[in-house]
């Protein structure tokens, strides 16, 4: 009776921990499902349009077609390519991002560490102010920005896509400012107080100890202003009136016109091999390509930018 009486313990222990392992090995298993199924939203259409660019007239014909093409129809690429006169609009595209991303990148950082370091009255007011640029969509001040432009002769051109980043405005610019006045309220100060005993004003003290010390934040306001003015459309739309300055994405919703226009101009036999969803497909994918040979090469500096930045600092 003794030995029975130990064992029922033992019995009761061995199970509630089965239990629990039991338990565990559920919630893991509903965690990995509901990961999957995110990770299926967010790919499904990046697989699609690569699966679909490399389809020939026939595969998209053919209903029983669906994720493996028959072979790599490559005609897709050389179509999109010389549709979307992809050196010019790409090197459009480059120049007004390198010039915007530029410009973030330094003067978000001086305006951030303005915020972060110094005194000023209405400092208070010019934060909220600055909140709002996050908030207010470009959209509700686009007419007046127009206006603006034009009052000074350069609505119609690329230059107000990158003029307004060289003063810590453009697209998110107010975002980057936050990111780095974050990170530069961590920054400890004895830094900054060792290089003004040493004789740094406040400009050296920025560039030689504030602006080195935020390559994470740099890292993290680099790729972000990369890909929102590369992909941007709605901006370039308004202000590039001349076709030869044309972005890649500007290109896009005018594809299929200008595909029909080419179809129109081809034989009977060739209509099929002009316009497909295929080329569409193509012509989306080297929009997008140089984003993700930049993020491919970017991201590992990128998520430990994401974790050192201090964007949830106080």
């Amino acid at each position: 009776m003794k030995l029975k009486d130990r064992s029922t313990p033992e019995k009761l222990r061995l199970k509630d921990k089965a239990l629990r392992r039991g338990g565990s090995l559920i919630l893991k298993i509903l965690l990995y499902v509901l990961l999957i199924d995110l990770v299926y939203i967010f790919l499904f259409p990046f697989l699609y349009m690569l699966v679909t660019s490399f389809k020939s007239p026939e595969d998209l014909l053919d209903v029983t077609i669906n994720w493996i093409p028959s072979g790599l129809y490559v005609k897709n690429y050389r179509m999109s390519f010389e549709i979307l006169q992809y050196p010019t609009r790409f090197l459009n595209s480059f120049l007004v991002t390198f010039l915007a991303t530029l410009g973030h990148v330094f003067s978000c950082a001086y305006v951030g560490y303005g915020f972060a370091r110094f005194k000023f009255k209405g400092k208070g007011f010019s934060f909220v102010l600055l909140l709002l640029s996050i908030i207010v969509p470009i959209q509700t001040i686009i007419i007046p920005r127009y206006l603006m432009f034009s009052a000074i002769g350069l609505s119609t051109g690329s230059v107000p896509l990158w003029l307004p980043a060289l003063f810590g405005y453009g697209l998110q610019g107010g975002l980057f400012i936050f990111i780095f006045r974050q990170f530069f309220l961590s920054l400890p100060k004895s830094l900054e107080e060792a290089a003004s005993i040493d004789g740094c004003g406040p400009l050296g003290t920025f560039f030689r100890i504030a602006l080195p010390s935020s390559r994470s934040s740099v890292m993290v306001v680099l790729v972000l202003s990369i890909v929102w003015h590369w992909n941007d459309y709605y901006e370039p739309s308004i202000y590039i009136i001349d076709q030869e300055k044309y972005l890649l994405p500007m290109m896009l919703p005018d594809l299929y016109s200008l595909m029909n226009g080419a179809a129109a101009t081809a034989g009977s036999g060739e209509m099929e091999n002009v316009f497909t969803e295929g080329v569409a497909m193509a012509a989306t994918t080297l929009t997008v390509l140089p984003i993700f040979i930049v993020y491919m090469f970017l991201q590992k500096r990128f998520v430990q930018g994401i974790e050192k930045s201090g964007i949830t600092g106080e």
